[in-house]
């Protein structure tokens, strides 16, 4: 008897994948295959029900003779084990970035001439009425708070990039790229301070109080699914501290992160070419300590965030106040630096490692960026921060087109510049 194979990606059985099952089993004996929660991560999609649940599910469909876990999302590996005669799939991965997965399915048959089957994708108003559900449920707070913490047990590092409303949020979670035979995409979402304040045309001193900050991540959460982690600044009084704890965690953000300085906000690239200070370690911990009495679950993050390398207090410093910090209760690390070069980065963090395993660290390289991802993950980062890319990004885009229109006194010279309106709604879910 020949063999299939389909493998599923999914929270729920609807008709599509019913029909995937009904056409295989007109080809020989239907092997389902599972992708782990490591490869559904990986391949855009972040698990709401347990693995067990979606291998049960799979086992309970009477023409399926059995089930085996896909631990990539590459098929190479699962079908050189099983050398099915053929793969069955939908044909949604014809285009776009899903095409790499496809040839690579092509390539692994082709060793032992093995077929690929695609059927159309079924996509009416029943199965999208299932798919919104399901976005729906990935977005609210009960789980989405608790899909960092996840993620950094799933991801070899979690990617976060910088978003500042529902559009850029949108961009955070709908970007994929095929790169080096792996499809790419960001995790988790940064809204920043520094790129909130500079969307509303004020200063980052703090000055955009918590309830503006707070509509802003309302926007964000309304469109997207994946995990938020929000800058804090200093978390001001702790007495507001601990209510803004209270009300992230029940909005569903997953983690925010507070820096130990005092007084007026500086932003930390200045360094000591302004005068900031710094918190004593004992007041610091305390505002820790007292944001985690505030929690409710056990999903929410507070990560700390230390300064004495932008102060150029030095590493010894930085590693006490670390030390200091988790034993207070914080739930990681972010070390920053202004320097160039990424080396004081990875000594703290190597020295860090060599005390603590487990707490995970965060970097932001936008100073010293030429540092890869692989590079942070080797010296023991969980979290890398892309903080202000989108919004440096944005900005001089937008003064060239202002500039030109005003030279040309019309629209024609900034149009190539421009992406279709069209491209932009696509990004837009419609109810």
């Amino acid at each position: 008897m020949k063999t299939v194979y389909a493998c599923f990606c999914t929270d729920v059985i609807h008709e599509g994948h019913l029909n995937i099952i009904k056409q295989a089993v007109k080809y020989g004996t239907v092997i389902a295959g599972l992708l782990s929660d490591e490869a559904m991560v990986r391949y855009n999609r972040v698990p709401i029900i347990s693995f067990e649940e979606r291998k049960k599910m799979l086992e309970d469909l009477p023409e399926v003779s059995r089930v085996v876990v896909q631990h990539e999302v590459m098929y190479e590996k699962i079908l050189s084990e099983l050398k099915p005669d053929y793969v069955i799939h939908g044909d949604n991965w014809v285009d776009g970035p899903l095409h790499i997965i496809r040839d690579n399915v092509i390539a692994s048959l082709k060793e032992w001439g093995g077929q690929l089957i695609e059927v159309p994708y079924t996509y009416n108003e029943k199965v999208r009425n299932i798919d919104a559900m399901m976005k729906e449920k990935a977005a609210m707070p009960e789980y989405r708070r608790k899909r960092l913490r996840l993620l950094l047990n799933l991801c070899p590092i979690v990617k976060t990039l910088e978003v500042h409303s529902g559009l850029t949020g949108l961009i955070a979670e709908k970007t994929i790229v095929a790169n080096d035979g792996e499809i790419a995409q960001f995790d988790a979402m940064w809204l920043s301070s520094l790129c909130d304040s500079t969307a509303k045309g004020k200063p980052d001193i703090e000055l955009v109080d918590m309830s503006s900050r707070l509509r802003t991540v309302d926007d964000v959460l309304e469109v997207t699914t994946k995990p938020i982690i929000l800058d804090g600044d200093t978390g001001g009084l702790v007495e507001h501290f601990v209510y803004n704890v209270r009300t992230l965690e029940r909005m569903g953000v997953s983690a925010v992160i507070i820096e130990d300085k005092t007084g007026l906000k500086k932003n930390s690239l200045f360094g000591t070419d302004v005068e900031q200070t710094q918190d004593s370690i004992e007041r610091f911990c305390e505002k820790i300590r007292a944001g985690k009495r505030a929690q409710r679950t056990e999903d929410f993050m507070i990560i700390a965030r230390i300064e004495s390398l932008i102060l150029e207090k030095g590493i010894e410093d930085a590693l006490e106040r670390a030390a200091a910090y988790v034993d207070a209760g914080a739930d990681g690390i972010m070390i920053h630096s202004r320097k160039k070069e990424p080396d004081e980065v990875f000594e703290f963090c190597d020295r860090f490692r060599m005390l603590d395993k487990k707490t995970p660290l965060v970097a932001v390289p936008t100073s010293y960026n030429t540092v890869t991802e692989g590079e942070l993950q080797s010296h023991g980062v969980n979290i890398v921060i892309y903080a202000n890319q989108l919004t440096r990004s944005a900005f001089p885009a937008m003064q060239e087109t202002a500039g030109s229109i005003l030279k040309y006194h019309r629209t024609k010279e900034v149009e190539d510049r421009l992406m279709p309106i069209k491209d932009i709604i696509t990004l837009i879910d419609e109810l």
